[in-house]
C-alpha cells in the first residue's frame, strides 16, 4: 500500500538473522543535527526511520520542535552536542563560525558537512566548505557527505532520486562510519578520498546538464541555420520578387519545415563518429591508440544527440498534426475549391501525388516509431534490463535502419523537386538537398564495411590484432632494440 511504501528503511541493528523483526536494543546508535532548515528535518526523519536516535540542537527549540519527527529529541545546540558522536552541520557557512563557542563539547567528535556553496561563492572561496569547517575545529574530524542528496530524496526514499552519496575526509575511520551510516539510511555510500575532494563534491550539485551543453548548442545551431534558410526561401524571396505576404508561415510552417531537418542531422551525427572512429581503425591498424580529443568527446555525446534528434522528430510529427488546424491552410482549401470550379474541372486526381504522400507519410511513421524505440531503451531503467547483445542490437542495428527509413522518407518528400529549376529561388537549392548530405554519406560508409574486405580486417583489429609495425617493444640488454620505442 501507499503508506507502507512510505516508510523509510529499518536498520539492520533491528533485524534477527532470520530477517524477521527483533527486539528493539537499548542502546541505539545516537547522531546530532545542528540546524533546524527543511534539509535538517528531511535528515531527522531518515535518520529516525533508519534506526538512529536523533537529537536536534536549534536557537529556538520550541519554535522548530513541530516541524520535527515526534521522536526526535529538539534542544539547544549545548545540549544536542553533548552525548552524540556524529554530528551533522547543516547550516550555511557563514553561520559556522557560531558554533565556536562549543569547540571544547565538539572536540573529537565526527562533524558531518552537508552544506552546498552557491555558484559564486564556490568561484569566491578557494577552499571548500568542509575544510573551512575543519579549520576553524581542528580537533575533530571532519566528513563530507550527503550534500548532492535533496530534502525530497531523504523524505521520500532513495528509490526516488540518486542513490549516490559521495563522502570524503581525511579521518579514515571517521569516514568509514559515516559510509556505514549512509548505507544503513538506504544509500549507495562512494569512496571520494579524502578531504581535499570536498570541493570537487560540492560542485556536484552546481554542475546544470553538464553532458548536454554542447548537444544543446549543435541543436540550437543548427536550427538557426535551417530556419535562417527555409525563411529566406519560403517567405523572403516571395515576398521581394513576387510581393507576397507570407509571414504568417514563421510561427508553425516554417519552423515545421526546420524541426525534420534539425532531427535527421542529428541523427546521422549519431552514427558518424562511429564511421571515422572504424577508418582510423582501419587506417592505424590497431585499435591501442587514443582517438583524437573531438572525437573521443563526440563519441561521447552520441546519447543527448540522438535524444535530441528524437525530441525534434516528435515536435515535428505534432507541428504536421497542426497544419489543418490553421486557419490559412483553410483559406488556401476554400481558393483551390474556388480555383477548380472557376476551371470546370469535376475531378482531381494525381496518382503519382498521392502514391508518393502514402509512402512519405508511412515512412516517416515508422522513423518516427524506430526512434522512439532508441529512446526508451537509452533510459538507464530500461537499458539495465538488457544484455549487451540486446542494447547493441537496439542502438546500433535499428539505429541504423531509422538513418535509411528517415533518408527514404526525405527522398519521397523531395522527390523531383532537386531537379525543377522553379525550386532555386534565389539559387538556393531545397533545404532537403542539404540535409541529405551527412546521412548519405553515413550510409554509403556503412555499406563499405559491410564489404568482407574491410569487415574482416576491422573485426581482426577489435580482436586485438594489429598491422606489423604497429607496436614495437623493447627488449633488455639489447642497445640496438633500445632504440624502439613504442607507439602506443
Amino acid at each position: 500500500t501507499s503508506g507502507e511504501m512510505d516508510k523509510p528503511l529499518i536498520s539492520h541493528h533491528l533485524m534477527d538473522s532470520d530477517g524477521n523483526l527483533a527486539e528493539v536494543p537499548s542502546e541505539v546508535p545516537k547522531v546530532g543535527i545542528l540546524g533546524s532548515g527543511d534539509f535538517a528535518r528531511s535528515l531527522a526523519t531518515r535518520l529516525v526511520g533508519s534506526g538512529f536516535s536523533v537529537v536536534v540542537g536549534s536557537r529556538n527549540p520550541k519554535r522548530t520542535a513541530g516541524l520535527f519527527p515526534s521522536a526526535a529529541r529538539v534542544t539547544f545546540q549545548e545540549e544536542a552536542v553533548g552525548s552524540p558522536e556524529v554530528i551533522f552541520v547543516a547550516m550555511f557557512r557563514e553561520h559556522y563560525s557560531t558554533l565556536c563557542s562549543l569547540s571544547d563539547q565538539l572536540a573529537g567528535k565526527i562533524l558531518v558537512d552537508v552544506s552546498n556553496p552557491t555558484e559564486q561563492e564556490h568561484l569566491q572561496h578557494r577552499e571548500s566548505n568542509a575544510e573551512y569547517l575543519a579549520s576553524l575545529f581542528p580537533t575533530c574530524p571532519v566528513v563530507k557527505a550527503f550534500n548532492v542528496i535533496s530534502a525530497w530524496t531523504l523524505q521520500s526514499g532513495p528509490r526516488d532520486g540518486n542513490r549516490q552519496v559521495p563522502v570524503c575526509s581525511d579521518q579514515p575511520e571517521a569516514k568509514r562510519a559515516v559510509l556505514e551510516m549512509a548505507q544503513a539510511m538506504g544509500f549507495t555510500p562512494v569512496d571520494m578520498g579524502s578531504l581535499a575532494s570536498a570541493r570537487e563534491v560540492e560542485a556536484m550539485p552546481l554542475r546544470l546538464l553538464p553532458g548536454w551543453k554542447v548537444p544543446a548548442l549543435l541543436a540550437l545551431g543548427l536550427f538557426i541555420f535551417f530556419y535562417t534558410y527555409n525563411f529566406v526561401r519560403d517567405v523572403l524571396q516571395p515576398y521581394l520578387q513576387e510581393d507576397k505576404n507570407k509571414f504568417y508561415k514563421l510561427p508553425v510552417s516554417v519552423v515545421n519545415m526546420t524541426l525534420p531537418c534539425v532531427a535527421y542531422v542529428l541523427l546521422s551525427l549519431v552514427y558518424l563518429p562511429g564511421v571515422l572512429a572504424a577508418a582510423l581503425q582501419l587506417h592505424r591498424g590497431t585499435k591501442y591508440r587514443r582517438f583524437p580529443d573531438w572525437l573521443d568527446h563526440w563519441l561521447q555525446h552520441r546519447k543527448q544527440i540522438g535524444l535530441l534528434s528524437f525530441f525534434c522528430a516528435a515536435l515535428h510529427a505534432l507541428y504536421s498534426l497542426c497544419l489543418p488546424l490553421r486557419r490559412s491552410h483553410r483559406y488556401e482549401l476554400v481558393n483551390l475549391v474556388i480555383k477548380q470550379v472557376s476551371a470546370n474541372k469535376s475531378h482531381l486526381w494525381v496518382e503519382e501525388e498521392v502514391w508518393r504522400m502514402e509512402i512519405y507519410l508511412s515512412l516517416g511513421v515508422l522513423a518516427l516509431g524506430t526512434l522512439s524505440l532508441l529512446a526508451v531503451t537509452s533510459l538507464p531503467s530500461i537499458a539495465n534490463s538488457l544484455n549487451w547483445r540486446e542494447f547493441t542490437f537496439v542502438q546500433s542495428t535499428l539505429g541504423f535502419v531509422g538513418l535509411v527509413l528517415s533518408t527514404l522518407h526525405t527522398l519521397t518528400y523531395g522527390w523531383t523537386r532537386a531537379f525543377e529549376e522553379s525550386r532555386y529561388k534565389f539559387y538556393l537549392p531545397p533545404t532537403f538537398t542539404l540535409t541529405l548530405l551527412v546521412p548519405c554519406v553515413v550510409i554509403l560508409a556503412k555499406v563499405l564495411f559491410l564489404l568482407p574486405c574491410f569487415s574482416r580486417r576491422l573485426y581482426k583489429i577489435r580482436r586485438g590484432w594489429e598491422k606489423e609495425g604497429a607496436i614495437k617493444f623493447t627488449l633488455p640488454g639489447d642497445h640496438a632494440l633500445a632504440q624502439k620505442t613504442s607507439h602506443v
